[in-house]
């Protein structure tokens, strides 16, 4: 009796794990079909910006360039404006980038040919992603167009994208005399065989899908937030006082540069400490607009820049310009390697030190999403790491495809043709347990998990109603 009874639990869980992966499948498949697009779209921003972009990024190779000081004065002479960062030509072949701000108000990069000073051309600023293009591909994929509450659904997403690959597995185990699910398509055709496809491709780019979902909730505004607090919490983010002798400002670091790692991307800036009785030492709009008009900063841009290269940081850094009197040169890169990512941070007035800081000065937890995050971008093992995630992406965009077209031919005429509800109310329990668990790892997910649980609950209250009437 009770390996019957066990048995009819056992069907009973199979269908509501079913049940609740066919539901859950259909309502993130939108948002799985944007990270997989945009995602694999991004993958490649560098090789696109470049054949998109190519007279303005590259120039002919020759023997010595102009210091900073002049790329920047002609950038300026041809956009007038303030000037944000200089990025030096990361290769003999490549321009060299300044963004400006300008009158306008819009922000804007200036490629000019680090040799002559001859101005290449100008696009509006993109940012990390490079041109106005990717920065279009790297909002969609983070729906930041849909403002916080976008954000929101896309790391409910991605949680669910891990439940999802988790409750396909369960369901792909041996059940019965059932050995294990396929492992190649066997149908030829109708749903049988987009049923095969489905599987397959599961079965084999699921550990892909996985650390896709991983790596990219680091960026999520709760699970991402919880994840970068409890790391320093234990003390294996970024340690805490590692330029306790070093005046703070109240600006974080991600509102200064592009990118910087992203452990580090909520830590505060330093301050610069202006000299005593300085022209600078003043206070008020007309103290922080003399910052960049009066020239003394860039005129110090040559000594800053061969300051960090003499420290050792690579090409493709980018040093950010002061414009506030206590704002600091920030040289900041974030290489392919993120070995050797860097982060330095120098006084304005005096060209000191004030923090330098690179992988190894991480704690356990940031250097492993850091190498998490370079690897979801595709650039930790240059063209097998890209290929490897787009081939990921492809399956996800595949996956959501077969499961559209299960559905549509499963479905009945004029219902949803979602599978029936169990009616063993341990099944109800078990699932109430997934969603506790659930909600500790990914609270979005949980939360989303309870309230599908709260429709299941109703649905079954109503069908022994409806037994017992």
């Amino acid at each position: 009796m009770t390996d019957i009874t066990n048995r009819v639990a056992g069907a009973a869980l199979y269908r509501a794990v079913w049940r609740w992966h066919f539901i859950a499948g259909l309502v993130v498949l939108p948002f799985i079909l944007i990270l997989a697009v945009t995602g694999g779209i991004y993958l490649f921003k560098d090789e696109i910006n470049n054949v998109a972009h190519g007279p303005l990024r590259f120039v002919e190779a020759k023997a010595e360039a102009l210091p900073p000081s002049q790329i920047t004065a002609a950038a300026l002479t041809a956009h007038p404006g303030t000037i944000q960062a200089y990025m030096p030509a990361p290769a003999p072949n490549r321009s060299a980038e300044v963004d400006i701000v300008g009158e306008d108000g819009l922000r804007n990069t200036v490629y000019v040919d680090p040799y002559d000073g001859h101005v290449l051309g100008t696009l509006w600023d993109g940012g990390a992603a490079g041109s106005p293009a990717m920065y279009v591909v790297r909002k969609l994929h983070s729906l930041e167009y849909v403002g916080w509450f976008g954000n929101r659904l896309i790391e409910a997403a991605a949680g669910w994208m891990i439940l999802l690959v988790a409750s396909g597995i369960y369901l792909w185990l041996p059940r019965g005399r059932k050995a294990v699910g396929t492992l190649r398509i066997k149908a030829t055709r109708g749903r049988s065989w987009w049923r095969d496809l489905h599987a397959v491709t599961g079965i084999y780019t699921g550990v892909f899908i996985l650390f896709l979902a991983m790596t990219g909730l680091p960026w999520s505004g709760v699970w991402g937030a919880k994840f970068y607090d409890t790391a320093y919490a234990l003390g294996l983010g970024m340690p805490d006082g590692y330029w306790s002798n070093t005046p703070q400002s109240t600006v974080p670091t991600q509102d200064v540069v592009d990118r910087a790692p992203w452990i580090m991307e909520r830590q505060p800036i330093p301050s610069s400490q202006a000299p005593e009785g300085g022209a600078h030492a003043g206070h008020g709009e007309q103290a922080i607009a003399s910052a960049v008009s009066d020239g003394t900063v860039l005129q110090k841009l040559d000594t800053v820049v061969a300051k960090v290269e003499r420290l050792g940081i690579v090409p493709g850094y980018a040093v950010n310009i002061p414009t506030t009197p206590t704002g600091v040169f920030t040289a900041s890169v974030y290489p392919d390697d993120i070995t050797y990512e860097r982060v330095i941070h120098l006084d304005r007035y005096t060209g000191e030190v004030l923090y330098d800081a690179d992988l190894e000065d991480l704690g356990t937890l940031g250097r492993w999403a850091e190498w998490g995050i370079s690897v979801h971008m595709g650039q930790e093992w240059g063209l097998l790491n890209q290929v490897i995630l787009l081939f990921a992406c492809l399956a996800m965009v595949m996956l959501c495809v077969s499961a559209a077209t299960m559905w549509w031919k499963r479905r009945p005429s004029g219902a949803l043709g979602i599978p029936t509800v169990p009616t063993d109310w341990r099944i109800p329990r078990t699932l109430l347990g997934m969603a506790i668990v659930a909600g500790i790892f990914f609270p979005l997910v949980g939360l989303s998990m309870l309230l599908l649980l709260g429709v299941e609950l109703t649905a079954h209250l109503a069908g022994r109603r409806r037994r017992f009437a």
